[in-house]
């Protein structure tokens, strides 16, 4: 079974995808590129991270589920432990991910404010561009560590209990109704006072948490949007289903995309 996730080698979604793959594992440069290739049925199995204790959720993952027909089959969640790696002990560009960056911001503002900080695709581009500049440093799982590129300082995030949420994504067909979790994509096409209110309390007088609510905009036009939920429900319980009903009869105007029910598994 083929399972596609963010490369090259090295990246956290990388070790996220080692966690749980049965198979072969291939990279992609992007979340869209891992969405496409299960959608166009390249790739049997898509590892894309989806939220972060630290910055919130990964809204390329967000919109990219909102626009594809995919189902949600597992959920991993696992910590991230950054470190900084360089040939040198002195740089002057720090290279990474954007939220690894951003989960680093308190340490490199006050040991390295002088270093230019640098977005790449991945953590782990960001540690070839130290492998082959001595004047960057990347941020990266301290296991990228070799004889050329050693580690300066571990446990350079900003909070010890960082930890990011990933999505194995499958092909619509595998959806399933089985799992403690439920993911659900909702366009009500509507604006109009209550609306958010009147799309959540389905889950509310059936007791079912929401473990999160978020807004994207649609593209349709300014001040329309796209709302993901997560729910702690499967869609084979009889309340869940009710709850959807009533859901899709609200979005009546729009439509419901249901990614399915899984669980959550915990890897180091």
């Amino acid at each position: 079974m083929e399972t596609v996730t963010l490369g090259p080698a090295g990246t956290y979604s990388h070790r996220a995808a080692t966690a749980v793959a049965d198979g072969d594992i291939s990279f992609a440069e992007s979340v869209r590129g891992i969405v496409d290739a299960v959608a166009e049925g390249r790739a049997d199995r898509g590892v894309v991270p989806i939220e972060n204790s630290i910055e919130g959720s990964v809204t390329e993952t967000l919109d990219a589920v909102a626009d594809t027909e995919l189902a949600v089959v597992r959920e991993v969640v696992t910590p991230i432990r950054h470190a900084l790696l360089a040939r040198e002990s002195s740089f002057d560009v720090v290279a990474s991910h954007s939220q690894a960056l951003a989960q680093c911001r308190e340490y490199l503002d006050e040991r390295r404010p002088e270093a230019t900080r640098k977005s790449v695709a991945s953590t782990a581009r960001g540690v070839e561009l130290a492998r082959e500049d001595s004047s960057v440093a990347a941020i990266a799982h301290p296991d990228n560590a070799d004889d050329d590129l050693r580690v300066l300082a571990e446990g350079v995030q900003d909070r010890t209990s960082n930890a990011t949420r990933f999505f194995v994504v499958a092909p619509a067909s595998e959806r399933s109704e089985a799992g403690g979790k439920s993911s659900f994509v909702v366009y009500p096409n509507a604006n109009y006072p209550g609306l958010l209110l009147e799309l959540l309390e389905p889950f509310a007088d059936r007791d079912i948490n929401l473990s999160r609510v978020e807004s994207r905009p649609s593209g349709e036009r300014l001040g329309d949007y796209v709302f993901h939920i997560d729910v702690a429900g499967g869609l084979y319980e009889q309340r869940t289903k009710e709850a959807v009903a009533d859901l899709e009869a609200i979005a009546s105007e729009g439509w419901v995309r249901r990614l399915g029910s899984y669980d959550t598994e915990h890897v180091a």
